[in-house]
């Protein structure tokens, strides 16, 4: 991909399955990755598997001050944030009935506050520098809705909205913001799912015959779509939203 040798690009939730294959093929391409994670143990542990080209940021991306801190130590060493990919997520399978406001509350922090958190933080200094690349990993939940994942469903919506309400506010900024839309996915999030009985495994092999290609998805299917829109190759194109699903999510 053009442009992003020497390029500092921030991964938030850079340790879990999908974000750790983002930040490997980031660093691949010659970015210097930002590895942000709650867990500061497996932030490190990745940035150690991907290499030299990566730095671990233990952050929480519910806390504004905590962002802002990680964000300046790590453009102390990797320069200007040129690339923000928006990757860390979380869900509780439930329907909605049975859940109560707390898990609202945490499940809204993780997967929207947390990415208004970084795009406030991140984009005054892509706006200044008049260059930039926000990547939003929002979800096939956020566009087509997801039974079980009522509120994650609704935050990966939002998140969806976001990116295009903020495309359009900085169209002439030049930075872009784009949103990537995984399907299911076979993550560590999911396996903790399928631990749950025989109804999960029934769900599982449901979703696995409902897709096209008749496979999840891979962690490993995802990065080249994120570098695609991170890089030059793709400075025409923002609000723009992509389902990697297998054709599961075919929406116009």
């Amino acid at each position: 991909m053009r442009g992003l040798d020497g390029k500092a690009a921030i991964v938030t939730g850079g340790a879990g399955g999908i974000g750790m294959a983002i930040c490997r093929r980031l660093a691949e391409e010659g970015a210097f990755v930002g590895i942000f994670d709650l867990k500061g143990e497996a932030a490190q542990a990745a940035a150690g598997a991907v290499g030299g080209r990566a730095s671990a940021h233990a952050c929480d991306i519910t806390d504004y001050a905590a962002v802002r801190a990680a964000v300046t130590a790590f453009e102390a060493t990797a320069g200007p944030t040129a690339v923000l990919v928006n990757n860390a997520g979380w869900d509780k399978f439930a329907y909605f009935l049975d859940t109560e406001p707390e898990l609202w509350d945490q499940l809204i922090g993780i997967n929207l506050k947390g990415a208004l958190n970084l795009h406030h933080v991140v984009l005054p200094g892509m706006t200044a520098r008049r260059s930039g690349r926000v990547v939003n990993i929002a979800s096939d939940a956020g566009r087509v809705g997801s039974s079980m994942e009522a509120v994650y469903s609704a935050c990966k919506g939002g998140l969806i909205s976001f990116t295009k309400t903020m495309a359009r506010e900085m169209a002439r900024s030049g930075v872009t913001l784009n949103a990537v839309c995984p399907g299911p996915t076979d993550t560590p999030l999911l396996q903790s799912f399928l631990g749950e009985g025989d109804k999960a495994a029934r769900i599982y092999e449901g979703l696995k015959s409902a897709i096209p290609m008749k496979r999840l998805g891979r962690p490993e299917d995802l990065p080249g779509v994120v570098a695609f829109l991170a890089s030059d190759d793709a400075a025409y194109i923002t609000g723009q939203v992509i389902s990697v699903s297998g054709g599961l999510t075919m929406a116009g």
